[in-house]
Formats: structure tokens, sequence, C-alpha cells
């Protein structure tokens, strides 16, 4: 009675070859409303142009990004003879800053707000603005401790590469989505 018992309940149990279908027709159907309803992963911005000049070093960590990111486009180089590009990246500031957020009762520093901002135009070969002078900024707020300076100060650092990857990011979608006056 006992065995009779155990198959009964053996069999309303799903096989695994059972649920391993259920997962893959599940996935399936994810895959396909994602795709239906137009999403897609974000890869290189496609640029309208296809030379570009950047004013900023490429020794700098900013223009290193700058060049690696266009070079990704798959539409676009960068070249260093402004004259010869069809468009023109000016960076005109890239800045960094550390405000107090709030202080201990004691007079520390508890919480500090790190601020980016990044400054730049984009004009065609004539010097006409395709994109106008355009600011952006992040910010970033940190817990500060005294008695953990040397990890605060790594933390900063990678908020300060996180907010510049962000500034970045955002630059190269206003980039792609300038046209170029034909």
């Amino acid at each position: 009675m006992r065995t009779a018992a155990r198959d009964e309940v053996a069999s309303s149990v799903p096989q695994p070859t059972c649920r391993r279908r259920v997962l893959l027709a599940g996935g399936a159907l994810a895959a396909l409303s994602l795709a239906g309803c137009g999403f897609r992963l974000r890869g290189p911005q496609a640029l309208d142009f296809a030379t570009l000049h950047i004013n900023t070093p490429p020794e700098t960590e900013l223009g290193a990004q700058l060049r690696r990111l266009v070079a990704t486009s798959g539409t676009t180089r960068v070249i260093e003879e402004a004259e010869h590009a069809e468009a023109r990246l000016q960076i005109l500031g890239n800045s960094r800053g550390r405000e107090i957020l709030s202080l201990t009762g004691a007079g520390k520093v508890r919480e500090y707000q790190l601020v980016q901002s990044l400054r730049f135009q984009l004009l065609d070969r004539s010097g006409t603005p395709l994109i106008a002078p355009t600011s952006l900024s992040a910010r970033r707020e940190y817990t500060f401790d005294d008695s953990q300076v040397l990890g605060k100060e790594q933390e900063e650092a990678l908020l300060y590469r996180d907010m510049q990857n962000d500034l970045v990011q955002q630059m190269m979608r206003r980039l792609a989505a300038a046209r170029r006056a034909r």
C-alpha cells in the first residue's frame, strides 16, 4: 500500500524534461515579447559624419575614452587635422568638485557630494554649430569616515570615473542625434 501511494505522488510531480520545456517556452515567450515591443540593447551610437576632430589630447582619460567610443561607432573615425574633419568636437570644460553635505556633532565631515561638469559643442567644417555649447553634469553622494581615509579616496575615484562614463555616454547620444547640414 505504501508503494502505491509513493507511485501516485511520484507521478504527480513534474518530470525534469517537462519542467525544462516549460522554462524554455517561458524564455522564448519573454524574448518574443521584448523583441515585439522594440526593445534592444544599447550599443554603439552611429554618427552622421565620416570624420571627427576632438580637441582633447588622446593622453587624457577623457580624450582616450571619447576616441574609443567614436571608433566603436563603426561610421566615424577620429582625425587629428581639424581642417579636414567633417565635424569638430570641442570640449570647452571638464571640471570636478566636492561639496560638504553634512557634518557630525563634533564638526567633522559626514557626507560629501561630488560634482562633475562637462561642457562641449559640435561644429561642422565651416564652423556652424551642430550642437550649441552644452553643459552636462553629474552628482554623487558618499559618506566619509576619518578612520577609512584610503578606502574613501578610492571610493571617490571610482565615483568620479562612473560620473565621467555617464557624461561621455550622454554626450555620445547627443552626437548621434546631431545631423549635419546638407
